[in-house]
């Protein structure tokens, strides 16, 4: 029988976690976009289905244009994955309850043997940061061998998101539960993160006042997407100074 004061332990021991896009250095190199993929098993879709619009990727570099003729600019890159939001209004449409809700780690999480491919969660995403798996891809040679063992390969039908590598995040936890401790800031990072040769993406604990993530977040000047349709997301992004 588990005690009352080990699943408080455990809990500290978990975390929450935040992203912070700084997007005035953000180059749009799209690094980030290829380790995503490569870390998370994301399908290759080949010019035919990505002409369709059915392109696979949990995480994308958005420009826009801004302004009238002929005073037109191009916006910022804004890296745009899954927001994590606190409050996800992909969550309660869809009927299989495949899209759920950590409340260890306040993360939105996706449970792929539930999903029946309804594509509800992604059509209720104000951030459109879903993807509909089309087929089974098969990846060319050699990248067929590079398949990463701590993460799910999807079949056709589903529905796939950005999970903050929580593969990584359940890693850092049981070595840090293994050697009684919290999981330390900076020990470990998303593949986007470490991947960005920019430093333009921060990953961490966002219960940790004393954490990067949580230092920078609280600087007062970043922004969250559609804040104001209530989701309350766990990315912050910076912006023009």
């Amino acid at each position: 029988m588990i005690r009352p004061e080990e699943i408080k332990m455990s809990a500290e021991h978990v975390g929450k976690w935040g992203m912070v896009i700084d997007q005035d250095i953000c180059t749009g190199c799209q690094a980030c976009v290829a380790a995503c993929a490569m870390e998370n098993n994301i399908s290759f879709v080949g010019e035919k289905d990505s002409g369709y619009g059915r392109s696979m990727h949990w995480i994308r570099i958005e420009r826009f244009w801004e302004g009238e003729y002929p005073e037109v600019k191009m916006t910022p890159n804004q890296p745009m994955l899954c927001q994590q939001c606190n409050s996800a209004t992909c969550e309660p449409v869809c009927p299989a309850f495949a899209t759920v809700h950590s409340q260890a780690e306040q993360l939105n999480l996706q449970i792929y043997n539930r999903c029946v491919g309804t594509r509800y969660c992604g059509n209720n995403c104000p951030y459109q940061v879903r993807s509909f798996n089309w087929r089974d891809y098969e990846r060319p040679e050699p990248l067929s061998n590079q398949l990463n063992p701590d993460v799910t390969v999807r079949r056709r039908g589903v529905m796939e998101k950005c999970t903050f590598c929580i593969q990584r995040i359940h890693k850092a936890q049981d070595k840090a539960k293994s050697e009684g401790r919290e999981v330390v800031d900076g020990e470990f990072t998303t593949a986007c993160a470490q991947a960005c040769p920019a430093s333009a993406i921060t990953f961490g604990r966002v219960d940790d006042p004393e954490s990067l993530v949580s230092q920078l977040a609280q600087r007062g000047n970043g922004l969250k997407h559609l804040e104001e349709l209530g989701t309350v997301p766990n990315v912050t992004y910076f912006k023009g100074g």
